[in-house]
Order: C-alpha cells, then sequence, then structure tokens
C-alpha cells in the first residue's frame, strides 16, 4: 500500500471518529454530476485527467458523487464523506504542486472503495496539528479523521495521494 509524510510503504489504519463537515445533498448536483461523467468520463473505468485550477474540485465532488451514490449505489452518508474527502486532496493537489494537470481515479473491491488523485509533484503531503478556529490546513485532519486508512504512493515522476473507506458488500 502506501504511507504518509515520509513514512511511505507503511499503511495507516484509520478509526472510525467522524469530524463535523458541512451538509450536501446528493439530489442537489445529479444533473451536474451527469454532465461531469459525460465530459470528463468515468473515474471509476480509468483515471480521469482534471486541469489544476481550483474549479476543478466541483467537477472531481461530481465525479466522486455519481460512482459512489448511483454507479456504486452505496449510501448517501458514505457519498458525502467521499465526496468531502475528494476534495481536500484535490485542493491540496490544485494549491501546492504546481502541476497543470492531475488524474482522478476511484476504485472499488470486496468491502472497500479507495480513491485516488495522482500528480507530477513528489513533495509529500503533511499532517498538521488542527486547532478549532483554525481556518486552513484541515484537509489532511478531515482525510485521517473520515477515511479508514490513507496514504501517498510515491512514483517515478509524481505520487498518488489516497484514502480508502469500508463498505457493507450486499
Amino acid at each position: 500500500m502506501g504511507g504518509m509524510a515520509g513514512l511511505e510503504g507503511i499503511e495507516q489504519p484509520r478509526g472510525h471518529g467522524r469530524a463535523a463537515a458541512a451538509r450536501w445533498s446528493p439530489a442537489v448536483e445529479d444533473e451536474q454530476a451527469l454532465k461531469a461523467v459525460e465530459l470528463f468520463g468515468n473515474p471509476a473505468e480509468k483515471e480521469v485527467r482534471l486541469p489544476s485550477r481550483p474549479e476543478s474540485a466541483a467537477v472531481a465532488r461530481r465525479l466522486t458523487q455519481v460512482v459512489v451514490l448511483r454507479h456504486w449505489q452505496l449510501t448517501p452518508k458514505m457519498t458525502e464523506d467521499a465526496v468531502l474527502l475528494v476534495s481536500e486532496l484535490v485542493g491540496n493537489a490544485v494549491r501546492h504542486t504546481g502541476a497543470r494537470a492531475f488524474g482522478l481515479r476511484l476504485r472499488r473491491r470486496r468491502g472497500w472503495i479507495r480513491v485516488e488523485v495522482r500528480d507530477p509533484s513528489r513533495g509529500l503531503p503533511c499532517l498538521m496539528p488542527v486547532q478549532e478556529l483554525d481556518t486552513s490546513g484541515r484537509g489532511l485532519f478531515l482525510v485521517d479523521k473520515l477515511a479508514d486508512r490513507w496514504g501517498v504512493d510515491l512514483l517515478p515522476r509524481g505520487k498518488t495521494t489516497w484514502f480508502e473507506m469500508r463498505v457493507a458488500d450486499r
């Protein structure tokens, strides 16, 4: 698997604590989500390349929403958490890597979903301590709280930052 900030190759298990997150309604974005898949492709079938711009976070959220909720038919709560966390990983890729584009890939295997954001930077993300009144720097804190596992896989040219969440298979 992967590691985090200097711990490549070491998987980071996560508890089930839940961080407070803004409420999100899947129904509101359905139409835009389906349009995003038409325009950019399905990240569950192959990696989708998106421009490294702030507005790409909304596209990544919509793509994640349509895959997790509609294609994989997982719960609205699972969808909400995955959408929030993909937004955080994309935000980090856009803000901190200087890349022109990044890749988004969603995978499902028995009992798990995995979301990957690949960028050309080998700079490792860093989990920072967060204070209650902090207005930024919460991205990896949220990933750490909501995901069951997360990490970074260094590549010959860049890295993949990922998170995994357990799902109940029917």
